[in-house]
């Protein structure tokens, strides 16, 4: 009798039909070809970053901002998509990993272009992009054709992305202005997919999986935030100058890097998309992130560009380094307020605190010692954050 069930154990193994999951399902993690996509696309941001850093050192501080914020939507719309997709309709079978690694090559592709597009050229970036993106619409037919109910809905996601990767790629064909523009205008539509394709029938998708998923990604960009500053403390220290500000600047950014953990991690993140259990609810909190992702990210930039003005390499000034760091905390702070705390939590220490705080740390960009003030600024809202929440039951 064994012998007679191991082919079909067989069969269920390599393929699975791909229904839509249960929202309710017990015990729902992250997949290990989750965390390699997550390995991955960090190795992408770990180059924006980079580039970022190179840029403000050098004072290009408009255009490193802005073509920082074009590279990391990229990286960060793939992740997205294929994360919410994941955990509507992960079947794990051979097909569905096949795909995903797909996905994953796109991904590289896109890290190994950041370079040129930050001179201007996106033509491998689009390349890795689209493969990426082209990826996930294969699997969009495949949920189309093998979940009925939601049919519809699959079958515009899939329509809504393939048109979308014919406009990323005449956008190449583009002069340089026109081009500029057509990254926002095809953006705004990549961003309206999601919204006119689940206008009738939403996909399902497990809260406590997705919030899961947000909160690894958070953890991989502050370790790559980490990794940054402390190749660049490094570097500095190894040349035997200004080892004391060195030092005291690492200091200060692992505290920065713990305290923006903290406050991230403080609230689960599951708690608000169940309370507010909408679709608004849901595309708010989803696209909210790029802002949480993106300034964790920069962060790190702005670690390693105060390291280099400590070494005397930097070719900006004091404020403009200093702002290199605290627009992104702050930026960080009002995010996971809007997104974990909400502007009407019933605690009013916190409600208040994280606009508080976001607005001082702006300010400590003009005083003395703006990076050791923000870190302790970070601190005490942490400190501020469990004194205020100290004996209430966790939500959910």
């Amino acid at each position: 009798m064994a012998h007679e069930s191991l082919p079909g154990s067989r069969i269920r193994v390599w393929y699975r039909p791909m229904r839509a999951r249960d929202t309710n399902e017990g015990h729902r993690a992250s997949t290990p070809l989750e965390l390699l996509f997550d390995l991955c696309f960090v190795v992408a941001v770990g180059q924006a970053a980079a580039q970022l850093h190179h840029a403000l050192s050098e004072g290009h501080i408009g255009h490193g901002v802005l073509s920082f914020a074009m590279v990391f939507f990229a990286i960060w719309w793939g992740w997205l998509n294929f994360s919410w997709f994941a955990s509507a309709f992960d079947t794990d079978d051979v097909p569905y990993r096949l795909a995903t690694l797909v996905q994953i090559a796109g991904g590289l592709t896109v890290a190994a272009g950041v370079d040129k597009a930050f001179e201007g050229d996106f033509t491998i970036v689009v390349i890795g992009y689209v493969l990426m993106r082209l990826a996930a619409v294969a699997q969009w037919i495949r949920a189309a054709r093998q979940s009925p109910e939601l049919r519809t809905t699959a079958y515009r996601y899939a329509a809504g992305v393939t048109f979308c990767q014919i406009l990323w790629i005449a956008r190449l064909a583009l002069p340089e202005t026109a081009g500029f523009v057509g990254f926002f205008v095809i953006l705004v539509l990549e961003l309206a997919v999601p919204v006119m394709a689940e206008a009738r029938d939403t996909t399902p998708w497990h809260s406590h999986h997705i919030a899961e998923r947000y909160g690894l990604f958070t953890l991989i960009v502050l370790g790559e935030t980490v990794l940054s500053a402390t190749n660049a403390v490094k570097e500095g220290i190894a040349e035997g100058e200004h080892t004391g500000d060195l030092v005291s600047l690492a200091a200060a950014g692992l505290v920065l890097v713990f305290s923006m953990w903290w406050l991230y991690f403080d609230q689960p993140g599951h708690a608000r998309l169940e309370r507010g259990n909408s679709r608004w609810t849901s595309l708010s909190w989803g696209y909210g992130h790029y802002l949480i992702f993106g300034s964790a990210a920069a962060v790190g930039a702005g670690l390693e560009l105060a390291v280099d003005f400590d070494s005397g390499k930097a070719h900006v000034g004091g404020i403009a380094t200093a702002l290199a760091v605290t627009i992104p905390v702050a930026v960080f702070m009002l995010s996971v307020w809007l997104l974990h705390i909400g502007p009407t939590n019933e605690c009013r220490p916190i409600a208040i605190g994280f606009p508080a705080a976001a607005v001082l740390v702006l300010a400590a960009s003009f005083g003395p010692a703006p990076i050791h003030v923000t870190a302790v600024l970070a601190a005490v809202l942490v400190a501020v954050t469990v004194i205020a929440t100290h004996g209430e039951r966790e939500p959910g």
